[in-house]
C-alpha cells in the first residue's frame, strides 16, 4: 500500500491480525525481517486477508491525514526488556513530533542509554507502525533511518502537515 514515503509491505499474523513485519520494501524483504522461529513455521504470501484488513485500512486512514490511525494496529516483535519497552514509547511519541535518541532512553526509563535507544529504533521490524521516523539526533539533524532519509522526511513532513 502507498503511503506518504513509499509503499509499504505488511506481513501480519493470520491468527490474531498482528502486524509481525512491514516497512518501506517488497515482500520478500520484509518476510525477511521475520525472527527465525517465525521463518521456521512458514508463511504463503497474499494480497488481501482479513488479518491484513486493520493495517491496511490504518494505512489508508494515515495517508488520508488520520495520523493517531497507525497507533491502534497491534504490532508484536522480539526483543530485549529495553527494547520492547523504547518501543512501546515511540507509539507514544505524538505524529508531529520528534525525540532524540537520548530522550527516547529516557521515555524506555534508561536515559543513559541513547545507544540502545538507536539500536532499538534500528531493529524495529514494524515500521511505520512503530514510528521510529520520529527519532533524530540530539543535534536536530535526521539521524539515519533504514529505508532512507528522503523516506523519513516525507513521513516528518506529511504528520506535520496534519499535526
Amino acid at each position: 500500500m502507498r503511503i506518504p514515503g513509499g509503499s509499504v509491505a505488511v506481513v501480519a499474523d493470520p491468527l490474531d491480525g498482528a502486524v509481525i513485519a512491514s516497512g518501506f520494501a517488497d515482500i520478500a524483504r520484509a518476510i525477511g525481517f521475520l525472527d527465525e522461529p517465525t521463518r521456521q513455521r512458514g508463511h504463503r504470501i497474499v494480497r488481501s486477508s482479513q488479518s491484513l484488513e486493520p493495517a491496511r485500512q490504518a494505512l489508508l486512514a494515515y495517508s488520508e491525514g488520520d495520523l493517531l490511525a497507525l497507533d491502534h494496529v497491534r504490532v508484536r516483535q522480539h526483543g530485549g526488556e529495553f527494547t520492547q519497552r523504547a518501543w512501546l514509547a515511540m507509539r507514544e511519541i505524538r505524529p508531529g513530533d520528534t525525540d532524540s535518541y537520548s530522550g527516547l532512553a529516557a521515555r524506555a526509563g534508561s536515559p543513559r542509554a541513547a545507544r540502545a535507544a538507536g539500536r532499538a529504533c534500528a531493529r524495529n521490524r514494524v515500521s511505520p507502525f512503530v514510528p521510529c521516523h520520529r527519532i533524530i539526533a540530539t543535534d536536530g539533524s535526521l539521524g539515519g533511518f533504514a529505508y532512507g532519509l528522503s523516506v523519513k522526511t516525507e513521513l516528518l513532513l506529511h504528520e506535520s502537515a496534519f499535526g
